[in-house]
């Protein structure tokens, strides 16, 4: 009796494994190449993205890193951010703003000062717009902080803040539709390699379909361990558990409040007419893929009790909105992975992004469709993001991470 074959949907010169914010912008990337003409499909396990983290993400950009590469990479998120419109070649497309409130890095000990003050000369020889503040400038910038334990601070309200994510997510998939890329709902639930296990031939589906590809992207979010599995890979990222809370003041502040990074982990910052705080737990493991329940006593047990210590006017506020979502976290070195490794040559890695997925997501989005057409990133050198570091045991070294 002839053995049943599993049906095969098709084949593909790039498939990529999730659509949320990092698979949509290599597919709108690549998708625009003009060098690049082949066909590209983006399989996405839960088309309504409810539970992604592009769906709980506070939507930040930053350029207060203390590594180059990474200031380089959210200087070129803003200029996206700022040109969007020109980007897309579309006059349907929004402009969009980037509300650059800054960030207030604040520092409650000499040695963090310190690591601040290094990382603000980095960031102004890149053109970046910190300054180091000291106690007295705060205070006389920002009234209602107490300050009684903080030294000084690290601020920028040039090209810093928040800017709309959600219609950037939206325009990418909807272009790169447009430009031919696929999109499926369905699960990525094996692959198979040729016979020298150096190359993914094909992907299986869920439902039972067979996709061969000429070369596959990672960009699963906080499962991508599990995909990566699938190739015979280890990568070392997990979902970790953050949490977001909205609040109303009863008496509002009378101008922006900055993203504010307490020393104790907690960050608030204006967000429209109410204001955003986020941490993450004390203990910080590991979570279920499925596991967004709430943890209410953090807010509060931690959130209130720190912020109305920080802002006095923030003693009387009310709770209107929270939720948990999930970072994709690097337990290597927090930072991105991008690229392909040495085991598997057709298999790339667009993970681990560690809260920072929002604001590297144009830079990123397009190294990796730069290195799938080309064989070489053309733009930014995002060869220290590269996943042979962590085959090597070589960390990526970045200062400030929150």
């Amino acid at each position: 009796m002839a053995q049943m074959q599993t049906p095969k949907l098709g084949s593909y010169d790039v498939v990529i494994v999730g659509g949320a914010m990092l698979g949509s912008s290599a597919a709108w990337w690549l998708s625009r190449n003009p060098d690049f003409d082949g066909k590209i499909l983006v399989i996405e396990r839960d088309p309504t993205y409810e539970f992604s983290s592009t769906s709980h993400t506070n939507s930040c950009m930053r350029q207060q890193f203390s590594n180059e590469i990474n200031i380089r990479v959210s200087q070129f998120a803003a200029e996206f951010v700022k040109n969007f419109r020109e980007f897309m070649a579309d006059d349907e497309a929004p402009e969009l703003i980037l509300q650059s409130y800054g960030y207030m890095y604040l520092a409650d000990n000499a040695g963090f000062a310190e690591t601040l003050k290094e990382g603000q000369k980095v960031q102004e020889r890149l053109g970046a717009g910190t300054k180091f503040m000291t106690r007295d400038e705060i205070a006389e910038a920002y009234p209602f902080y107490q300050l009684d334990d903080i030294i000084g601070a690290n601020h920028n309200l040039i090209d810093e803040g928040y800017f709309d994510g959600g219609s950037i997510f939206d325009w990418w998939r909807r272009k790169a539709r447009a430009q031919g890329v696929e999109y499926i709902g369905n699960e990525v639930v094996a692959m198979t390699k040729d016979a020298g296990g150096r190359r993914v031939e094909s992907v299986t589906l869920a439902s039972g379909d067979v996709i061969s590809c000429g070369q596959v992207v990672n960009a699963s979010g906080p499962r991508a361990a599990r995909t990566a599995a699938m190739a015979g890979i280890e990568v070392p990222i997990e979902p970790r558990k953050r949490y977001t809370f909205i609040f109303d003041a009863e008496q509002p502040l009378d101008r922006d409040l900055p993203l504010t990074i307490d020393p104790s982990g907690v960050h608030i910052r204006s967000d429209g007419q109410y204001y955003l705080a986020g941490c993450p737990p004390d203990e910080d493991p590991a979570v279920a893929y499925d596991d967004f329940i709430q943890d209410h006593s953090i807010w509060e047990e931690k959130v209130w009790p720190i912020i109305a210590t920080r802002i006095p006017q923030f003693e009387a506020i009310k709770l209107t909105n929270s939720w948990a979502g999930h970072y994709a976290f690097n337990t290597f070195d927090q930072n991105a992975v991008v690229g392909a490794g040495s085991q598997v040559e057709n298999f790339f890695f667009l993970n681990g992004f560690s809260g920072h997925g929002f604001q590297q997501s144009p830079a990123m989005g397009r190294g990796i469709s730069e290195l799938l057409a080309y064989g070489e990133f053309r733009t930014l050198d995002l060869e220290s993001f590269g996943y042979t570091r962590i085959e090597r045991g070589e960390r990526f070294e970045e200062k400030a991470v929150i």
